[in-house]
C-alpha cells in the first residue's frame, strides 16, 4: 500500500500533464490549431516528456450522437449548438444525455443505496494501475463468454500478480463494433449478447486482489446475460468504480500502465461520460 500511494504523488503530476497534452493549448498559432484536423483513433501529439511514461493514449470513444449507441432505455443524446463565432462571439453546445451515455464511469451510488457517488469520491480513486486481459479470442467464438478465476490466474502466470487496487480490464474486441447494430448484438427475442466477468472471478478479484476497479469494452463488466447487473451491484462499494465502453485497449500494455478517469464529478453523481486516458511505461 506504501508502494502504491508513493506512486500517486508522481503519477499526480503525469495525469495533469496527461490531461494538458490531449485538450491542447488554447490559441496556439500552430498550423494544427488553425483548422479542424482529422485524427487516426488514439493520436498522442506531445508537446514534451511524459513524466514517468513514453506516451498517454485515448481509452474513449469519441462522444458523437451519430455513433454512441445508446443502452435500451436511456435518454437521447443530443448535442445542439446555441452560441455560434458568427452570431454571437463565441462556440457554445447545449449537451444533453445520461449519466452513463458512451464511455463512462460508474460511481458505487449506481447499483447501492447508501454508497458513495462521484462527488464522494477521493481523488486517488480516479487513477488506477491498469491490467488488461485480452480475451478476444474466447468472446468472437462466444459473445457471453464470461472472464472466469481459472482465465485470470492464468493471465498472472504470463504477467505476475495483479496489483492492489488495479483497474482490471477486460478486452474483448467489442469496441471495434461501436456505432453498429452489432454491439449490442440482440437475438431474435431482443435480448442482448456481450461478455464480462463472471460473477465469481469479480468475487475472487475483491477477496484477494483488493480491486480498484473493473473495465470492459462493452457496455458493463458482467455478461449480457447477468440482467441482473450483480457483478456490477458487487464491484461498486467504498471507493471501487466500473469503467464502461473503453477504446483502444489494443494501445494498453497487460500490465504496467495506469488509467486516469477524467469526467464531470456531479452532485450525487452515479457517474458521468468521460475522457479516460491510459498512460504507457
Amino acid at each position: 500500500m506504501k508502494g502504491y500511494v508513493k506512486q500517486l504523488a508522481t503519477l499526480a503530476l503525469g495525469a495533469l500533464v496527461a490531461a494538458g497534452l490531449l485538450v491542447g493549448r488554447a490559441g496556439a498559432p500552430d498550423a494544427a490549431s488553425a483548422a479542424p484536423v482529422a485524427r487516426a483513433a488514439g493520436s498522442t501529439r506531445s508537446d514534451g516528456p511524459l513524466p514517468g511514461f513514453r506516451r498517454v493514449v485515448f481509452l474513449s470513444h469519441v462522444n458523437d450522437p451519430a455513433t454512441v449507441p445508446l443502452f435500451p432505455g436511456d435518454p437521447e443524446f443530443t448535442l445542439t449548438p446555441v452560441f455560434t463565432i458568427p452570431e454571437d462571439g463565441f462556440y457554445l453546445n447545449l449537451i444533453h444525455e445520461g449519466e452513463h451515455t458512451g464511455t463512462h464511469f460508474s460511481a458505487p451510488c449506481h447499483f447501492n443505496e447508501g454508497q458513495r457517488c462521484a462527488d464522494q469520491l477521493a481523488a486517488r480513486d480516479y487513477l488506477r494501475p491498469a491490467v488488461v486481459i485480452d480475451v478476444r479470442r474466447q468472446a468472437a467464438a462466444d459473445a457471453d463468454f464470461e472472464v472466469s478465476v481459472a482465465d485470470i490466474r492464468r493471465f498472472e502466470r504470463r504477467h505476475g500478480r495483479i496489483p492492489a487496487n488495479a483497474a482490471v480490464i477486460a478486452r474483448t474486441g467489442w469496441a471495434e463494433k461501436w456505432g453498429t447494430p452489432a454491439y449490442y448484438n440482440f437475438d431474435a427475442e431482443g435480448n442482448v449478447h456481450q461478455p464480462g466477468f463472471s460473477l465469481e472471478a469479480a468475487r475472487w478479484l475483491i477477496a484477494h486482489r483488493r480491486l480498484g476497479a473493473l473495465g470492459t469494452d462493452t457496455f458493463g463488466p458482467e455478461a449480457a446475460t447477468d440482467t441482473e447487473f450483480r457483478v456490477s451491484a458487487l464491484v461498486l462499494h467504498g471507493h471501487r468504480l466500473v469503467l464502461e465502453n473503453l477504446d483502444g485497449l489494443g494501445r494498453m500494455p497487460a500490465v504496467g500502465g495506469w488509467v486516469v478517469v477524467g469526467g464531470p464529478r456531479n452532485k450525487a453523481g452515479s457517474g458521468a461520460p468521460s475522457t479516460i486516458f491510459g498512460l504507457v511505461p
